[in-house]
């Protein structure tokens, strides 16, 4: 297949630390590649893919701190390019949010859509204006299907298993960590609060954007104190896969319906169990009492350490390798992206000639 794969501009593919949506676009779009798709990638200059780059900035926009007025204006030469284009390929599969659902109603290609994050109120018109068009959730949870929308399917996040190294063990100087961006949906605060309720020592890593400056330094800074609540910046990736390793547990208090959650199955790849608020996609991502635990409050995560250790690291680690590795998730996109070419053959009467070779190649 001939596919267009659009990432978001705000960060390159794959992301040097945080960055869950750009990780996932890096992933797909070269396991595409090597199953022998024709894949091209529209993101930033600065991206690296095994697919054919088609940068629409320089460099991702976050590094060069642009306003949200320039990221609209990059983002329509993104997609101008990419829709101008629409005719190269068999299938355009965007991961930005509602500004690409005008332009594919303007071309015949089919294109589908992840919706990686939520639809909120202020952006519910657009949706529902295009609701005929093809969306995949990340996960059942995130769905809004009051709002009517034709959902394609249901495909997971995935990880590369390999890069993420089992520990068996705990470090033997325990530890709670919590990663992820210092925001109010992602709970820090409520992370703290479980360590000082319960005593634990917390190591904290995660990005701190702009608009959650204010929050970091009135709700988080003030309770840093080197001993018991570290804060260590971003982590990349290895200093990640060891902050999680080597913790007892990860703690995961959202405060939001998380759409999915890429921590989650980062921390039981490396064998360390979740303690989650049970909102979102959390109750499809752990499986409560046995990689995990899922919790109402703040009272019942610190409940929930004094049972850590009934949990085995390496059933954690199973239920990712079965449920959410890259090659279960492009296995379901491939399904879904077959599924649509198959629906335009039913409408048109043919495939693209390029499928047609794929299917005799086979």
């Amino acid at each position: 297949m001939r596919i267009a794969q659009i990432a978001p501009l705000w960060e390159k593919v794959p992301p040097p630390a945080y960055g869950g949506t750009e990780l996932i676009v890096s992933l797909l779009t070269d396991e595409l590649v090597r199953r022998g798709h024709d894949v091209t990638l529209f993101a930033s200059g600065d991206s690296q893919t095994l697919a054919r780059l088609e940068p629409s900035c320089p460099q991702a926009l976050r590094k060069i701190g642009v306003t949200n007025e320039e990221y609209t204006v990059y983002e329509t030469l993104q997609l101008t390019k990419v829709f101008e284009r629409a005719g190269e390929f068999d299938l355009i599969h965007s991961h930005i949010d509602v500004a690409a659902l005008p332009y594919a109603r303007l071309v015949t290609t089919p294109t589908v859509y992840t919706t990686h994050g939520i639809i909120t109120p202020t952006t519910e018109k657009i949706w529902i204006h295009n609701r005929s068009q093809n969306f995949i959730s990340i996960s059942n949870s995130q769905r809004r299907n009051d709002l009517g929308l034709n959902y394609v399917a249901t495909v997971y996040n995935g990880i590369d298993i390999n890069i993420y190294p089992f520990h068996p063990q705990p470090d033997s100087s325990p530890y709670l960590v919590f990663l992820g961006r210092m925001s109010p949906e992602k709970g820090p605060h409520l992370a703290i609060a479980i360590a000082k309720r319960s005593g634990w020592h917390l190591k904290m890593a995660g990005k701190i954007d702009p608009v959650d400056r204010e929050f970091f330094a009135h709700e988080i800074e003030p309770l840093i104190d080197g001993k018991q609540i570290e804060y260590l910046g971003e982590a990349d990736h290895n200093t990640k896969c060891e902050l999680m390793g080597k913790a007892v547990a990860t703690l995961f208090p959202i405060t939001w319906q998380e759409p999915f959650g890429l921590v989650m199955t980062e921390s039981m790849a490396v064998g360390t169990p979740v303690i989650a608020m049970a909102l979102g996609s959390t109750k499809e991502i752990i499986e409560d009492g046995k990689t995990g635990f899922l919790c109402n409050n703040v009272e019942e995560c610190v409940a929930a350490l004094d049972r850590i250790w009934e949990i085995d690291r390496r059933t954690c680690r199973d239920r990712v390798v079965a449920n959410f590795s890259v090659r279960h998730m492009v296995d379901s996109y491939e399904a879904v992206y077959q599924k649509l070419l198959e629906k335009q053959f039913v409408q048109n009467g043919h495939l693209p000639r390029s499928v047609e070779l794929n299917r005799l190649a086979v």
